[in-house]
């Protein structure tokens, strides 16, 4: 594509792989355009959400290499480029290409082949005397990426908004990157699909003046309809009286603005959510050339969706459009509006719906709206949203325990089978089916082949943070203290970090470990880890177990418990563990047998903060 302006200077627009757009080029950012770095951990879910599904649409096990060739290509969008004498400046676009490069970084780490680890390293970094210069050059983020590509701590204490936001969200791919579907099998096919066959316009002009135009043209008039504007014309299309379509209008643009006001995406997130609550029926199968189903139909083009359906869902006359919009839509609209403010913000009613978005398991939307009916009461709807809420949080924490994913595209499939089952049941059947369903599994926290080492790994960070923070909790409330939840689960400059009872320092403990590795894997263990404000670690971190136990006593209760004065004067507490039966004790020293010993309290911990049969007591 090639425009020619006035002036006549052409402005190109081509189509570039990821492969294309980085390897040998540096881009720098337009001072006068977007510099920092804004992306918010939604963005990032969404994006891998989007990568991997299109990916695993075409993958399989059985593929040769050169099969990703054939793979359906996947399209992100456009950026816009400033040629000033050959140096490239990004007017738009610099977060996609921060976070691609943030995946790319994360891919590298996890690959074994090192031709294919070279590969992405070019896309991230050229190397010109020995020195390292960034493809996407802002001097301010070099020793961020750099840490991040060396696997290295990065201190951001003092960072700037961008550096902190790009490490957060760097963790965040390590969070949701989904490693049980696309595994390390299929990791080398993903990694050469992403960087050649998903791709992008590059726009570029060759002066200021022609770039801000091509900037405010995409950004600010564009006259296409949304998928929300075109739902609402066909209903209010089909409302043949004025006055009732009149109504109709004001009650959609109520509802819609009410759900903005959380988010831009949520109007059309909650009416996603919604439909496949009430009446998607079928799934895209795990099949080679499966096409797509209601769910899938309704996540992409759910007004051509609803359209292409209106007689299955009842919608043939005037009145059942009028009451699909004012009864139907101002429902359920209004319950996932109280669901997602109850995900945004602890509230000790709806806490489960909080844990388990702190886990950004978003399909625990359409799961939540899925057993209600239009003619519950707040009470019964309560009851219900808090039965589910549990029970996916009870999932969520048996899958980690057990070395389970829990990213979107592992157990979309799954939770869709789970809707269909729940879908408008009573509180009381409600329950018993999802209690039913998790005592048909073998992911529980009884020790088994799988869980016997649980602890902390490379990727499950901020997983293992969550599950400490919900330990501590149980403790503390259950103890008689406030809640302290919100406080501990903050990660980041400045909040609680996970804390190793043993220093790194192996040859204090040779009677116990014959060699390094077994020691790390041991230390790691989630029976010996903590979670202590960051400015403990920095302090006392490095000290023998005896010497900063006594530090222990200014912590968290379950930091405290390893010293035998947490257990006096203290009858809340003493109370709570003998009525649970946990086997808390102090530890005058802390060797392999103390560490086995506190393995075991952990899981009794688990097995009695996400006990199933508190999915009955709530019915």
């Amino acid at each position: 594509m090639a425009i020619e302006t006035q002036q006549n200077r052409e402005i190109d627009g081509k189509g570039r792989s990821i492969r294309e757009l980085l390897a040998h080029r540096k881009y720098l950012i337009d001072d006068n355009y977007q510099r920092e770095y804004k992306w918010e951990k939604k963005q990032v879910i969404d994006l891998i959400n989007d990568l991997s599904a299109k990916f695993l649409e075409s993958y399989r096990e059985k593929d040769d290499r050169g099969a990703v060739a054939r793979y359906s290509q996947y399209f992100l969008g456009s950026i816009i480029i400033i040629d000033k004498n050959g140096e490239k400046y990004i007017v738009d676009g610099q977060q996609r290409l921060t976070t691609l490069t943030l995946l790319l970084i994360f891919l590298r780490h996890r690959l074994s082949d090192q031709d294919q680890k070279g590969q992405l390293a070019d896309l991230v970094f050229s190397l010109t005397d020995g020195t390292r210069s960034y493809n996407l050059d802002v001097p301010e983020r070099k020793e961020c990426i750099s840490a991040l590509f060396s696997g290295e701590e990065f201190p951001d204490d003092d960072a700037s908004k961008s550096v902190s936001n790009i490490i957060e969200r760097y963790a965040d791919i390590e969070d949701q990157f989904p490693q049980d579907s696309i595994n390390a099998d299929a990791l080398p096919y993903f990694a050469d699909w992403l960087i050649g066959y998903v791709r992008l316009i590059e726009i570029t002009a060759y002066s200021d003046s022609d770039a801000y135009t091509i900037f405010e043209t995409m950004n600010d008039r564009g006259l296409s309809l949304t998928p929300i504007e075109m739902l609402k014309g066909f209903l209010l299309a089909n409302i043949v009286e004025t006055e009732h379509r009149a109504r109709a209008n004001d009650i959609w643009k109520e509802r819609t603005r009410a759900l903005t006001r959380i988010d831009k995406d949520e109007d059309a997130n909650g009416i996603k959510s919604w439909l496949r609550s009430q009446y998607a029926k079928r799934i895209r199968k795990r099949t080679q050339d499966a096409v797509p189903e209601d769910f899938d139909l309704i996540g992409t083009k759910f007004h051509r969706w609803v359209r292409d359906n209106q007689r299955d869902i009842c919608l043939t006359t005037s009145e059942e459009f009028v009451q699909f919009i004012e009864r139907d839509f101002t429902f359920y609209s209004r319950w996932y509006e109280r669901i997602r403010q109850a995900a945004e913000t602890y509230t000790p009613e709806l806490r489960h719906i909080y844990f388990n978005a702190q886990h950004n398991f978003t399909l625990q939307y359409p799961l939540l709206l899925a057993p209600l009916k239009i003619d519950d009461n707040e009470n019964i709807v309560l009851r219900k949203l808090c039965i589910v809420a549990m029970w996916i949080d009870i999932l969520i924490h048996r899958r980690i325990w057990n070395w389970r994913a829990i990213d979107y595209s592992t157990v979309q499939y799954t939770m869709f089978q789970v809707m269909l089952k729940i879908r408008r049941k009573s509180d009381r059947a409600l329950a018993e089916e999802l209690y039913k369903s998790l005592n048909s599994t073998d992911e529980t926290f009884a020790i088994n082949d799988r869980n016997a080492n649980f602890g902390l790994h490379a990727q499950n960070g901020p997983q293992i943070h969550r599950l400490l923070a919900r330990m501590i909790d149980f403790l503390e409330t259950g103890s008689g203290q406030e809640s302290r939840y919100t406080e501990y689960a903050q990660r980041g400059r400045g909040k609680y970090e996970i804390e190793h009872v043993w220093a790194n320092h192996p040859e204090w403990h040779i009677e116990d470990f014959s060699d390094q590795h077994e020691f790390a894997e041991y230390r790691d263990r989630i029976g010996g880890l903590l979670l202590l404000p960051k400015s403990f670690n920095a302090s006392y971190g490095d000290l023998p177990y005896v010497k900063k136990r006594k530090y222990y006593l200014e912590q968290n209760l379950l930091a405290r418990s390893l010293h035998e004065q947490a257990y006096e004067r203290n009858p809340g507490f003493m109370r709570f563990i003998e009525k649970n039966e946990l086997p808390f004790r102090p530890h005058a020293e802390f060797n392999k047998s103390d560490l086995d010993i506190r393995q075991d309290l952990y899981r009794n911990l688990a097995e009695k903060i996400w006990d199933p049969n508190r999915l009955i007591q709530e019915s």
